[in-house]
């Protein structure tokens, strides 16, 4: 991924180290948004892209004067390994430092503002971990107050034979085809005993569809993962029957329901880790923003 963008700097950039800072934060946000360098983007592009600069920017700056980040200390081999991600994103390192020194930036400046975002992102994480804890009760009322977020869908197993349309054939004209898919209907219908043998057998000989190799499976099917007429067909079939031809744009289709698997609640012990770890993770964001509001009013007040 290329740095390459003009050298911007923050109005509000004190010195070389902030200035360094903002490019990168500049950088950054032209990536993020818009995968792209800053060069490369239109005026509108480069107004949004720092826009987000000065919001992150702000909130870095605003973080790691704070007397939680006073105690941070990252190890220099954390920063390395950070600048030897960025560095693997380029061919060598003539150019990785071209690519920088284009940006007003090099080596050490890139490793400062890596610094600096690492710095961010272990007090970040801090704070959120400062979370009040996720009990098994929390996670039971969350679990009876959002069930329908926990319920599996109605599942069936089917096959289907299926007749194309096409006019090019005669024996595939529309009114051929819904001949010869009735005929079929009418010879599974003869006889309900060994239902799923006796269509697969003429799903092989007599179905256009590639899953004849493998007897018309469909295998299991959630509704919505059909063509919306044969959908309906399906799940309005009972264990073991067949339905009369449906017509979808792929011509017609007989279809058998060989399994019906019905709709049902997950239990709490199969989900109670998941919901656990939704939990904590919202709770941590909500530590992380009300943090971070007040730092913003202390700043405010002292500002």
């Amino acid at each position: 991924m290329s740095m390459s963008a003009a050298c911007i700097e923050p109005a509000s950039a004190d010195n070389s180290d902030k200035a360094a800072a903002y490019r990168y934060h500049l950088l950054r946000a032209a990536t993020e948004r818009f995968q792209s360098n800053l060069v490369a983007l239109d005026d509108d592009q480069r107004a949004a892209a720092r826009a987000q600069a000065d919001q992150t920017f702000e909130l870095e700056e605003l973080v790691l004067g704070s007397r939680e980040a006073a105690d941070v200390v990252i190890a220099e081999s954390t920063v390395e390994q950070s600048f030897a991600d960025v560095a693997g994103r380029f061919d060598d390192a003539g150019e990785l430092n071209a690519d920088l020194a284009r940006n007003g930036l090099d080596a050490a400046a890139l490793k400062l503002a890596l610094r600096r975002e690492l710095t961010f992102d272990a007090v970040m994480q801090r704070i959120g971990s400062r979370h009040a804890e996720v009990t098994e009760t929390d996670a039971r009322l969350f679990y009876q107050l959002h069930g329908e977020r926990f319920q599996t869908p109605e599942r069936r197993t089917a096959r289907h034979i299926l007749i194309t349309v096409n006019d090019d054939y005669a024996e595939n004209t529309r009114d051929a085809a819904l001949a010869r898919a009735t005929e079929l209907v009418a010879e599974l219908g003869e006889n309900s005993d060994n239902i799923v043998q006796r269509f697969a057998r003429l799903a092989r000989r007599h179905s256009e569809c590639p899953t004849a190799t493998e007897d018309g499976k469909l295998g299991d099917i959630s509704p919505g993962q059909l063509y919306p007429e044969v959908d309906a067909a399906l799940f309005a079939l009972a264990e073991d029957s067949i339905s009369a031809p449906v017509e979808s744009e792929m011509g017609f289709h007989i279809l058998l329901c060989e399994h019906i698997e019905p709709a049902r609640t997950l239990p709490f012990a199969q989900v109670k880790d998941r919901i656990r770890q939704a939990l904590e993770k919202r709770r941590r964001r909500e530590a992380q923003r009300a943090w971070v509001g007040d730092l913003r009013e202390r700043h405010s007040v002292t500002a």
